[in-house]
């Protein structure tokens, strides 16, 4: 079963030759050791991941008087992942990490979430946990709090939601009142409920680490309100004295994918209140905490890609192994095998295209994590791509799974077969971290904002258009590239000019049209690389996954951007008792 994960080949193609990671590994990391990292991943995905990933869709956690139980399975596969040193992967050595770039330790991340997308979870949330605790918390909470998550040993969470307050953090109701100063820092009383926390309470892992955001209060006084009253505060599950916390689980969500990750309704201050320091100074939660969103949304971005990747995987050999029908107008003969078909290799087509489409665009990402820190210019192209990045690999991720069923016929929507199940694990990813009307307004009102971002984006799609007018067989899809690129920066002025409503009603249209247009750009610079070897199937593959998406896919641009040059508004318009 593991030659349905991330093919070597693929990796390979887009880390060294696309992107070019040997100048992301200095002299700490050789391509002889970034290989045996990738391989290492590769084995342990498929010998400890993937053989529970149907018995955790099946055999779900539950909650007894104990507290929350989950599979053993998953555990196992942690605490070989834990021992290996994979949890600090991306960490530099000074907080006992391996140092790996963020796109070599995304590539090898993307063979667990292929595998097994629900135990993969519990990695993402706790490096994404650690992480921020690394670069905002005081040195006693970074020793007590994140190195043993970088170590693997304790997991993390992030507690933003509540059963009032989804996407509007504004609403968040929890309140913290101070509790006197400790060694490590100010010590607060939380009271308040928390929805929707994935690795909210296990017995998985010795310890869990909640970062809450909550409103500070004096006793007795409403909590401030909107996002500006937010501040973060660590939440131990079981505090430095051996006690248990005043955390409790009031119940487990029961979701149609991702079975495996627990997903609770915690309830903070049954008792007491439960015991928080803060993180930073007050007022300064939300900021702090779109560092772990962020990577988070990339995190589920690659999950989907990944999901998808193997989707189309599963969907190519069946395809070439299911015999059924005959060459259309033939009169007689054998059965053939359906990719004989047209219609089944336009859909693998298409499949292939979303599925390698996103994938090459979250480890683009991953380079730009890289160089975010140091270079301005990367930090505002990622900013710019993650809700990109984080929408269209959710969405068309979801396509490519929902075609590898269609291949499949009958058989794919039972559960004999994988794919079902990672169709519904893939579901999710459209939701978490943010919907794609969320990312569509992150986008419009922040993103784009002063198009600075965007003119750099600008910038590298001309010179992959450059580069292709310069080959003939590339040179009428550079000239298609930037009249599509044209179209979207005009409608990105008109949603400037239409003010907060109009924004609002199209910025979903702006939102799906600038993915297309940014994967189009990708699948046009990879293709530059592929045009010299017309006898190697790979590299054809991306050719024809070019031509295919030119021709296919960039041509429904026009069907979301007519709206916005027509200033509709019916989504604002419509009467709600007419829905």
């Amino acid at each position: 079963m593991s030659e349905y994960l991330i093919a070597r080949e693929e990796l390979e193609f887009l880390l060294w030759d696309w992107l070019d990671l040997a100048e992301d590994c200095g002299d700490a990391i050789d391509r002889e050791s970034a290989d045996a990292i990738l391989d290492l991943s590769a084995r342990l995905a498929a010998s400890a991941f993937l053989p529970h990933y149907k018995t955790a869709d099946r055999i779900e956690p539950y909650q007894n008087e104990s507290g929350v139980l989950a599979l053993p399975e998953i555990g196992a596969a942690l605490r070989e992942y834990a021992a290996l040193g994979l949890f600090s992967a991306s960490f530099p050595p000074e907080l006992r990490g391996l140092g790996l770039p963020s796109l070599l330790a995304n590539a090898s991340f993307a063979q667990f979430l292929a595998a097994n997308v629900s135990t993969a979870a519990y990695v993402m949330l706790t490096t994404a946990n650690a992480r921020l605790l690394a670069a905002f918390g005081n040195p006693a909470q970074i020793e007590q709090f994140a190195l043993p998550q970088i170590e693997g040993r304790w997991f993390g969470t992030m507690c933003l939601s509540e059963p009032q307050a989804g996407s509007n953090l504004g609403d968040v109701a929890t309140r913290a009142v101070a509790d006197g100063e400790d060694a490590l820092g100010e010590r607060y009383r939380l009271t308040g409920n928390k929805m929707w926390i994935s690795g909210g309470d296990h017995d998985l892992s010795e310890n869990i680490v909640h970062l809450v955001l909550a409103k500070v209060a004096a006793p007795g006084a409403p909590p401030a309100e909107g996002t500006r009253g937010l501040s973060l505060f660590v939440v131990p599950k079981i505090l430095p004295s051996g006690e248990r916390n005043d955390v409790a689980v009031a119940g487990l969500n029961h979701k149609m994918g991702y079975r495996g990750t627990t997903n609770c309704l915690l309830n903070l201050g049954e008792g007491e209140g439960a015991i928080g320091w803060i993180v930073g100074p007050p007022g300064q939660g939300l900021p702090q905490m779109f560092k772990m969103m962020n990577e988070a949304r990339i995190g589920v971005a690659l999950g989907a890609a990944a999901l998808g990747y193997r989707g189309y995987r599963h969907a190519l050999v069946y395809a070439r192994e299911r015999t059924q029908g005959r060459p259309f107008g033939a009169g007689g003969g054998p059965s053939q095998a359906i990719i004989g078909h047209p219609d089944v290799r336009d859909m693998l087509l298409a499949a292939k295209c979303y599925a390698e489409g996103a994938l090459a665009l979250v480890l683009y990402c991953a380079k730009l994590v890289d160089r975010a820190e140091e270079d301005v210019e990367a930090e505002a192209l990622l900013g710019l791509l993650t809700p990109i990045a984080k929408t269209w690999a959710s969405e068309y991720g979801l396509a490519a799974n929902d075609i590898a069923i269609q291949v499949h016929g009958g058989y794919g929507y039972t559960r004999d077969f994988d794919v079902e199940q990672l169709w519904r694990d893939n579901r999710l990813n459209t939701i978490h971290e943010g919907t794609t009307g969320i990312q569509a307004l992150d986008l419009v009102g922040r993103k784009l904002r002063d198009g600075a971002a965007l003119a750099l984006l600008r910038g590298r799609i001309a010179q992959t258009a450059i580069a292709a007018a310069a080959l003939p067989t590339l040179a009428g899809h550079a000239l298609v590239l930037d009249a599509w690129w044209q179209r979207i920066a005009d409608a990105v002025e008109t949603l400037r000019d239409a003010g907060p409503g109009g924004m609002a009603a199209n910025a979903t249209a702006l939102l799906r049209a600038f993915g297309h247009g940014v994967v189009g750009w990708q699948w046009l610079d990879r293709a530059l690389l592929s045009v010299d070897a017309p006898e190697d199937a790979f590299r054809s593959g991306k050719l024809w996954a070019c031509r295919y998406f030119f021709e296919r896919e960039l041509p429904k641009i026009d069907a979301w951007l007519r709206p916005i040059a027509a200033g509709s508004d019916i989504g604002a318009a419509v009467p709600a008792e007419f829905l």
